[in-house]
């Protein structure tokens, strides 16, 4: 059987897959399931084209980690056929661990383990399924390996993880002011004293990308409608758990069943557990939630109803926060018309902060200047907005009921 499949992208073109090994883990039915979790989550409700997945930013990840290592390579950095493998196996790998609708699920009926930990279990039973042949792949993963600049490709300020969901999300939102030019980045790559370093031509390049981040952040994956969508996801899985540690029955497929039916924290997370998580996706919850419409719960009903027919809660989303006294008068409002519990008013009532760190001076994009000299961008830059930009800008959101 030929396993060095060509896949048509329509972010870059023709996709080669480099190897028989990584062509049978694309087909393991581990990472099929990225088929069924949306990349963007609930962001389809604002941007309607949002309805991509991580499968496809996967194996868009898998392209850019190519042109990475050919460019890396024609520079004279020395990576073999085996590192080649494992830091493609890596990046194909990294977001293996989301659960359905990406981050919804670390916030209500997975706590207590994050995405990245679970994705490390899964590479761990998968090696243990392909012999070993993913040890270095690990290695590389967990930044456990000599060469530290493998590791830098999947996870830093300037990775292919990034490279890639950037230029997709803008894609399929049509949000241009997100789409980045990731070959002219990819091309100006190099090594030096084991880390990725950008060359100094590349510089404004690497300006527009960390602009197009900040942007995207406040226009895509912050836009308010799409926080709130994914607040009321994160309650209604919280109120199903709830009820059913009450005794009440709520409906769901057997994986759902049993995450709702238990804590799930890194010390219990098992064998067993990462099975059923293998089978949990966007379909099971979304199917849930429609069912859920009909519950004798108003608190879920409502909620549910709120998802499936996009009927949302109104939001704020200010730079300071509401006072204690405009927040009275909105939950004394919410009481009135729907006749609710003080315990439950949690559920209709939404708050909290949300932060965005375009860029983090804690792991620096280093640039070589033409003299050899390395430098953190930010002190060669002459964009004060960049300077800017490595404050958090942290603003803050309440939503309730129309």
């Amino acid at each position: 059987m030929n396993k060095l499949k060509i896949v048509n992208d329509p972010i870059y073109g023709f996709i080669t897959i480099p190897s028989e090994l990584i062509f049978d883990i694309i087909e393991h039915r581990y990472f099929q399931r990225l088929r069924r979790v949306s990349q963007m989550g609930l962001s389809h409700l604002v941007y309607p084209g949002a309805q991509h997945t991580r499968f496809q930013h996967a194996i868009g990840c898998i392209f850019l980690m190519q042109k990475a290592i050919t460019v890396l390579k024609f520079k004279g950095i020395e990576i073999t056929k085996d590192e080649e493998e494992a830091v493609t196996i890596a990046i194909l790998l990294h977001d293996i661990g989301h659960g359905a609708f990406s981050h919804a699920l670390e916030h209500s009926i997975v706590n207590e383990i994050s995405h990245e930990e679970i994705s490390l279990k899964f590479m761990e039973v998968l090696n243990e399924e392909f012999d070993g042949k993913l040890n270095l792949a690990i290695r590389i993963f967990k930044g456990a390996y000599k060469k530290k600049f493998l590791n830098q490709l999947i996870s830093s300020q300037l990775d292919m993880d990034r490279l890639d969901y950037l230029k997709r999300d803008s894609f399929y939102t049509g949000v241009a002011e997100g789409n980045v030019n990731s070959e002219r980045l990819i091309t100006m790559l190099n090594v030096v004293n084991d880390a990725l370093v950008i060359e100094e031509k590349g510089i404004y390049s690497v300006e527009k990308f960390i602009l197009a981040r900040r942007l995207m952040y406040w226009q895509v994956y912050l836009h308010k409608t799409g926080l709130v969508a994914e607040n009321m996801l994160v309650k209604i899985l919280k109120r199903a758990k709830e009820l059913i540690s009450k005794g009440i029955k709520v409906p769901a497929s057997i994986a759902l069943s049993f995450f709702l039916n238990n804590k799930i924290t890194t010390k219990n997370f098992d064998l067993e557990t990462l099975e059923l998580f293998s089978e949990l996706d966007d379909f099971d919850v979304m199917a849930a939630i429609k069912t859920w419409q009909k519950h004798d719960d108003f608190v879920l009903s409502y909620l549910s109803k709120g998802i499936i027919q996009r009927k949302l809660p109104k939001i704020i989303l200010k730079n300071i926060e509401l006072s204690d006294t405009e927040k009275d008068k909105i939950k004394a409002k919410v009481l009135e018309k729907f006749k609710i519990s003080i315990e439950e008013l949690p559920y209709l009532i939404m708050e909290g902060k949300v932060s965005n760190h375009a860029y983090s001076l804690n792991k620096p994009i280093n640039i070589i200047q033409k003299n050899g000299d390395l430098c953190d961008l930010v002190s060669v830059t002459d964009n004060l907005n960049l300077q800017a930009l490595t404050k958090p800008v942290v603003k803050y959101f309440i939503a309730f009921p129309k």
